[in-house]
């Protein structure tokens, strides 16, 4: 039954105070921990475990059964004082190690990409990439052990786990954990526990200032320092609104898995509103027409590289490396500051009759209409031109035809002619991956599909 040194733990389970303590006891005998979203279906988990040899399994108790299929398993209760109750699924097929310190070398994370594009890619992080990259977020958001971070991101994910938890745990802070992020209960949550920041997503900003309960529940009494928002670009009037309407400050940053977390943040001194900031403990450039350069003002597939970053993929990506730096996918600018600004995803690039347009950039002009909750565009095939512009919305209750004529006009008067969408369609919501990134490929296979079967 024993799990030890370098053996592999697949984790699936919701938010918990458990969490951090769950991960320490797995690094504690030199194991690695691999988590998974803690809504991962049975036949998925059931996938992910027959395609790598994982010497033990701890899941919710609903998961296993899925945990135990078509292998011999032994089960035994965890003890530890944050969980009443907790099962280890030991696979006996695969041969077990005697416990033993980790060196910083050896891995302590699997994650998986979030895929938005084709299959998840797994990322190993050992405890000298998590070390430096906690150390670097501590640094660059000036924690101290006064400060509570509130946890609302899943925790699976690399957001959680090194941005608010390790990072406070370097800091000496304080971690308020909460099963998921609600916005009713947001604001009693920062209020009654003092929480002095917290690290979200874009989508949460724009809960938090379209949601009446949420609005009614702020009573200015909090204690934010600030809030941390990456993941995709928050647009400007919602940035500033939330800032207004809550009396806090966001700072912007960008980071990834890949990363062990972040790679820039904007300055508390000198923000760029609509950037994503400077490099923090990062090289930053951009490969542009087969060369790196860090020249301002020239667009290009970013890249980094630094002591937090990987060299390398768990499987075979070549692709994802040049000259020992870490390609991106993302695209971006630097300004004549040094500031980086996200223009979108290499892959999510829309062709127009040879002209390029970055969704990014469409999205931003289009969700300063006030009733765009979210707008994702996309490239949909044009027998003509190749590709056309096509904004998806979820939008606020209204006559859509209004809306979609305010849309077209917004286009009109703040983009280019070939960046101007061709249709609008609303939705009311998108298929997601588990950390609510919104699955592009998907999106337009299924609008494919609607529209044919319109035709």
């Amino acid at each position: 039954m024993q799990v030890g040194h370098g053996d592999v733990v697949v984790v699936c389970l919701p938010n918990s105070a458990l969490y951090p303590a769950l991960t320490q006891a797995i690094w504690e005998v030199g194991a690695v921990m691999h988590p998974l979203a803690a809504q991962t279906p049975a036949a998925e988990l059931q996938t992910a475990l027959s395609e790598h040899p994982y010497a033990a399994m701890v899941v919710s108790d609903h998961l296993l059964p899925a945990a135990q299929a078509g292998r011999q398993t032994q089960l035994a209760e965890l003890r530890l004082n944050t969980a009443d109750h907790l099962t280890l699924v030991r696979d006996r097929g695969i041969v077990g190690h005697v416990a033993a310190t980790p060196t910083e070398e050896d891995l302590a994370l699997i994650l998986n990409t979030s895929g938005t594009t084709g299959k998840p890619k797994r990322v190993g992080l050992t405890h000298r990439l998590l070390l430096n990259g906690a150390t670097h977020d501590l640094e660059s958001h000036r924690l101290t052990p006064a400060d509570t971070t509130l946890i609302t991101m899943p925790m699976f994910h690399i957001n959680a786990q090194v941005v608010s938890v390790l990072a406070t745990r370097l800091s000496g802070g304080r971690i308020v954990v909460t099963p998921k992020f609600s916005a009713s209960r947001f604001w009693h949550q920062v209020q009654d526990n003092g929480v002095t920041w917290a690290s979200v997503v874009p989508t949460i900003i724009n809960i938090l200032l379209l949601n009446d309960q949420a609005r009614a529940a702020y009573t200015g009494q909090q204690s934010l320092r600030f809030v941390r928002c990456s993941s995709f670009s928050l647009p400007l009037d919602k940035l500033r609104q939330f800032e207004a309407d809550y009396h806090t400050r966001i700072l912007e940053g960008y980071g990834m898995t890949e990363t062990a977390s972040q790679c820039t943040l904007n300055p508390f001194d000198a923000p760029k509103i609509g950037s994503a900031g400077k490099p923090v403990g990062t090289e930053m450039a951009l490969l542009v027409d087969g060369r790196l350069t860090d020249a301002a003002n020239q667009t290009g597939e970013i890249a980094v590289r630094g002591d937090h970053v990987i060299t390398s993929y768990l499987d075979p990506h070549p692709g994802a490396f040049h000259d020992g730096w870490f390609l991106t996918g993302d695209l971006g600018h630097f300004d004549d500051d040094g500031y980086l600004y996200i223009t979108g995803r290499k892959k999510d690039i829309i062709s127009v009759g040879g002209e390029k347009v970055a969704p990014a950039h469409v999205e931003n002009a289009l969700s300063q209409l006030a009733f765009v909750k979210e707008v994702t565009v996309i490239g949909a095939p044009d027998d003509l031109y190749g590709e056309r512009v096509t904004a998806v919305i979820i939008g606020r209750p209204g006559d859509q035809q209004l809306q979609r004529q305010a849309v077209y006009t917004q286009a009109q008067q703040t983009l280019a002619p070939y960046e101007q969408p061709k249709r609008v369609l609303f939705v009311h919501d998108y298929p997601r991956n588990a950390t609510g990134k919104v699955l592009r490929p998907q999106l337009r296979r299924q609008l494919a599909q609607q529209l044919e079967a319109g035709a």
